[in-house]
């Protein structure tokens, strides 16, 4: 049976550490539960190593060391959650995170935050003051739970947001290793078969004397300039891709490359599925905690990676404030999908908008997982094909110049 390390916090306030054996995770919180203690933590004991491990890292030179990550961020945001669910106060919920920081770097902000609301200072204000650390999304759904009285609520809420963000993400870039593995290899192959396999032939064609193939000596011709420019071609590579991030540093040039992904075949759908999700589940996230229309829309603009659709989404706010509504000048602007476009128009109908946009970001969640599986599944075979096809051609020119010299028939 697993063993898990816990961290606990007893009725008094005081953090309790140890292990339990435990089927399930689940099973830890339950029980540290039914013992009357706040579960803040339960980490299976292979997975609390590579945690300290990293905590070790952490400790290197500045130099050296990360900023705070977003995951980590989640991770504490869910921790003070706990806490203050619990009925502790917040700074005492503050010091007690300090103390379960995994990195320094983490302990570092969390101090400074705990120093300022011991000063007087809101916990928005506190986190505002951070240099950046947490977003504008983050402070305002943060301010809007102290305007409420509910701040352990929203700070569950926004657990739960980055949860679901942090899952979508990481459903891309899972899928995306495979395809990723597949083009390194193919790279690798073709390389080795021009700069190292083909000029193995070089001499037995030359000493026969005769004339070859012309598929034959394009193939030589690429080893040669292979072997010969390597160097240039990586660095060619390598000042392509610093080229082209710079020019993206550009606002007008960021626009016009936004625009044109979403105009692609394939993965502009992908791209404004993606976009969607994270515009719907910012929004509702935003109006369930009170956060008005007009501002919500300022700040998940902010949150936005394309460029173009937030443009669109600016006119959006300008056209709101004139009295038109939110899911007409949406669709004027046909740079979102129909189908989330329309299930916002029935929110906005039925006074049920922060909902709807919730439930358009839980339709956008899966249909970006099924649209990433029907992508992989033209891309995949699409690879293997062309690798097939390159390694094909290199072997055929091969064999036909070696059928040419020994005067075979083809």
């Amino acid at each position: 049976m697993p063993v898990f390390q816990y961290k606990a916090v007893t009725p008094a306030g005081e953090v309790l550490e140890g292990a339990m054996d435990s089927a399930t995770r689940n099973g830890v919180i339950e029980r540290l539960r039914d013992m009357g203690y706040t579960p803040i933590r339960a980490v299976e004991a292979g997975a609390a190593d590579a945690v300290a491990g990293q905590a070790r890292r952490s400790a290197s030179p500045a130099l050296f060391r990360r900023g705070v990550t977003q995951d980590e961020i989640g991770v504490v945001t869910r921790e003070i959650a706990t806490l203050l669910n619990a009925g502790l106060p917040l700074d005492r919920s503050l010091e007690i995170l300090v103390g379960l920081a995994e990195t320094e770097r983490v302990a570092e902000v969390l101090r400074k935050v705990r120093n300022d609301v011991r000063g007087g200072a809101s916990l928005s204000k506190a986190l505002d003051s951070q240099g950046g650390v947490f977003s504008r999304f983050y402070v305002n759904m943060v301010r809007a739970g102290e305007a409420g009285g509910a701040l352990a609520e929203v700070l569950a809420r926004l657990a739960e947001f980055m949860e679901r963000s942090k899952e979508l993400r990481e459903s891309v870039k899972s899928a995306l290793i495979y395809p990723t593995i597949l083009l390194l290899v193919a790279i690798a192959s073709v390389t080795i078969l021009l700069a190292v396999v083909v000029p193995q032939f070089e001499p037995i064609f030359e000493q026969s004397g005769k004339a070859l193939p012309f598929v034959t000596e394009m193939v030589l011709g690429a080893g040669a300039v292979m072997r010969a420019w390597w160097w240039a071609f990586v660095l060619g590579s390598v000042a392509l891709v610093f080229i082209v991030s710079k020019r993206l540093e550009s606002p007008e040039a960021k626009f016009a490359w936004d625009r044109r992904v979403l105009g692609a075949p394939v993965l502009g759908d992908l791209a404004a599925k993606v976009e969607t999700a994270r515009l719907a589940r910012t929004l509702g996230t935003l109006l369930k905690n009170g956060v008005s229309l007009v501002n919500a829309l300022s700040i998940a603009r902010e949150t936005m990676g394309n460029t173009y659709m937030a443009a669109g989404l600016a006119e959006v706010g300008r056209e709101l404030k004139t009295g038109r509504g939110f899911a007409k000048p949406m669709m004027e602007t046909r740079r979102f999908p129909a189908f989330a476009v329309h299930m916002i128009q029935v929110g906005e109908e039925t006074g049920r908008l922060d909902q709807m946009l919730l439930d358009v970001a839980d339709v956008y969640d899966k249909e970006v997982a099924r649209a990433v599986k029907r992508s992989l599944a033209l891309l995949e075979p699409a690879m293997i094909l062309f690798l097939t096809f390159v390694v094909g051609a290199v072997i055929l020119s091969i064999l036909a110049a070696m059928l040419s010299i020994y005067d075979l028939p083809i």
